[in-house]
């Protein structure tokens, strides 16, 4: 196995099991060695430091697996690695839901595999050019495991370009998923278009935090801004919403929306579906004098890099200020960044500025995080994306 060279004094991430090894922090390679091929990461000395996946095409070079060098990284170590990550999902999975995460990427140990569960069908993003190159294997143990109706590879993402890899879109294993598929999340029935949806298809992230939200909307005038496919709508309804407005640019997501309030016979009178860009149409309410109880903001990724992050700030701080306008006095807001370059504090303080520039007080009565198919590897904090926050505005 070849070995990479990590560059004198720079061993402390290592040791911690930080799993990225920046191109910087590796001895230019004498040996050719194949991208996506598994190395030896040794220090000056020669002593073994870890195992992983090396690309000198990405700014991170070694994607580290394993710490113990007496563990063989093969075709076993693999298969044990995304068995352990399905089985650690058990517990989720039972008659009132039947999608979640399965493979978290590092955080189930497995750099760059992503793979969600949509009641008989696999969605996965493969983000690294050596997961890409043992595909056939973790392919073929999730048949095993799960025995899917099909495996859709939804790998688009920008990441890979940094892999020197290519979108790669289609099925990998089993029948084409139907346009739609049904999946129950918390007792609520939804359609996922897992070619056509965003990202993987649905965001399992805040299966945990509709509900919570949800308990707050009984007899309620709710507003939820970047609805997408109506998850923390169609809770609301369920819970006893007066009357919910969901706002999404997308009309394929507005089409699905409506869809799935139907799927779950909800009363359609107490639901308005507006496709709109939010800014625009949260400044349209307030030209119409519109006042909501509750009002839920889980924006996209303002915040892709740490570099971005003051225009991200300045982003958040207009929206949950307009939000903010639009509250009944008392009323909540809901507001989530899943940026990981935003970290809580600082999310929060973004929160103290909106509501001194709207003229309004705000009390934090509630934190909210990801879900334990999300988990956040202590020696990887770049894993804890998503920050949310249950605000009283006064």
């Amino acid at each position: 196995m070849n070995e990479v060279f990590l560059k004198k004094g720079k061993e402390k991430a290592v040791l911690q099991r930080h799993p990225w090894v920046f191109s910087g922090a590796i001895e230019p390679v004498k040996r050719q060695v194949e991208n996506g091929a598994i190395v030896r990461l040794v220090n000056s000395k020669d002593d073994f430091l870890a195992y992983g996946f090396y690309n000198n095409l990405s700014r991170v070079a070694v994607r580290l697996l394993e710490w113990d060098d007496a563990v063989f990284i093969n075709e076993k170590w693999l298969r044990e690695r995304v068995a352990t990550a399905v089985n650690h999902r058990k517990t989720i999975l039972n008659d009132q839901t039947d999608t979640c995460r399965l493979i978290f990427s590092e955080a189930d140990f497995l750099p760059g595999l992503i793979v969600d569960k949509y009641a008989d069908h696999l969605s996965v993003q493969i983000l690294n050019l050596g997961m890409e190159k043992v595909k056939e294997i973790w392919i073929d143990e999730l048949q095993k495991l799960l025995q899917p109706k099909s495996i859709f590879d939804r790998s688009d993402a920008t990441s890979r370009s940094h892999e020197g890899l290519e979108a790669s879109f289609g099925l990998l294993y089993g029948e084409m998923p139907p346009d739609f598929v049904e999946v129950v999340e918390n007792g609520i029935k939804y359609e996922v278009s897992i070619a056509e949806g965003q990202k993987s298809g649905f965001y399992c992230d805040q299966r945990e935090n509709r509900k919570l939200v949800a308990a707050h909307a009984s007899g309620k005038k709710v507003l939820d801004c970047f609805a997408y496919t109506g998850g923390f709508s169609l809770n609301c309804l369920q819970q006893g919403a007066e009357l919910v407005t969901s706002v999404d640019s997308s009309a394929l997501a507005i089409e699905t929306l409506n869809k799935n309030i139907s799927l779950n016979n909800f009363d359609a009178k107490r639901s308005i579906a507006i496709q709109s860009d939010v800014n625009k149409q949260l400044r349209k309410f307030r030209e119409q004098d519109e006042k909501f109880d509750l009002i839920i903001l889980d924006p996209p990724k303002y915040a892709p890099s740490r570099s971005a992050l003051d225009r991200a700030s300045r982003a958040y701080k207009d929206l949950n200020r307009q939000a903010m306008l639009l509250l009944n006095k008392g009323g909540l807001l809901v507001t989530f960044s899943c940026s990981g370059a935003m970290d809580m504090p600082t999310f929060k303080q973004i929160l103290a500025w909106a509501a001194l520039d709207a003229g309004k007080e705000v009390q934090f009565i509630n934190q909210l995080g990801q879900p334990e198919d999300h988990p956040i590897r202590s020696s990887f904090p770049e894993g804890e994306y998503l920050k949310g926050l249950i605000c009283r505005i006064g």
